[in-house]
């Protein structure tokens, strides 16, 4: 991480999807009914947190668009939304080259898919503090809010989970 990359990164998890109907891709999934309300929820609920990201990278896919306009909502303010195709069926790394690319914001959210984001954290905070914080996996709707915590160990940037939001908690 260079002095010009982001400080706080936001990952998200999309909210409850609807199972596919008979023919359609698992691409153009979008919310069940549920999943709009968790949505809402945690968008509200981060606003009223002042979690606001400079930048927002969001999947294309149909349930993430979803997922992101709760947050265009809730900030009724311009945030910078890009959709980015790579990051549907990406690998943590990609989604962690996406941070890194950021070099004029400090703060950044990704809404995207599991098991990325759940591996994403744990690249992030390591194994054990990823379990203890999330030992059921990472929900629908989850909202983990990390800071970097200055430096580098073994390489790699050094993060620490600050917060987790998700519907309920």
């Amino acid at each position: 991480m260079t002095a010009s990359s982001p400080s706080r990164v936001y990952l998200l998890r999309h909210a409850k999807a609807a199972w596919a109907a008979p023919g359609e891709r698992d691409f153009d999934r979008g919310l069940n009914e549920a999943g709009f309300a968790e949505a809402e929820v945690i968008a509200d609920l981060a606003a009223d947190r002042r979690y606001r990201p400079e930048v927002l990278l969001s999947s294309t896919a149909v349930r993430c668009r979803q997922t992101t306009e709760a947050w265009q909502r809730a900030f009724n303010e311009g945030i910078d939304i890009f959709y980015v195709d790579e990051m549907y069926n990406a690998r943590s790394e990609t989604y962690l080259s996406l941070v890194a690319a950021q070099t004029e914001a400090q703060s950044v959210m990704l809404v995207g898919h599991n098991p990325t984001m759940e591996a994403t954290l744990e690249a992030m905070i390591g194994e054990d503090l990823l379990h203890a914080a999330l030992p059921s996996g990472f929900p629908t709707s989850g909202l983990a809010v990390l800071d970097h915590d200055g430096g580098a160990s073994n390489g790699r940037d050094r993060w620490r989970l600050v917060d987790f939001l998700a519907p309920g908690k």
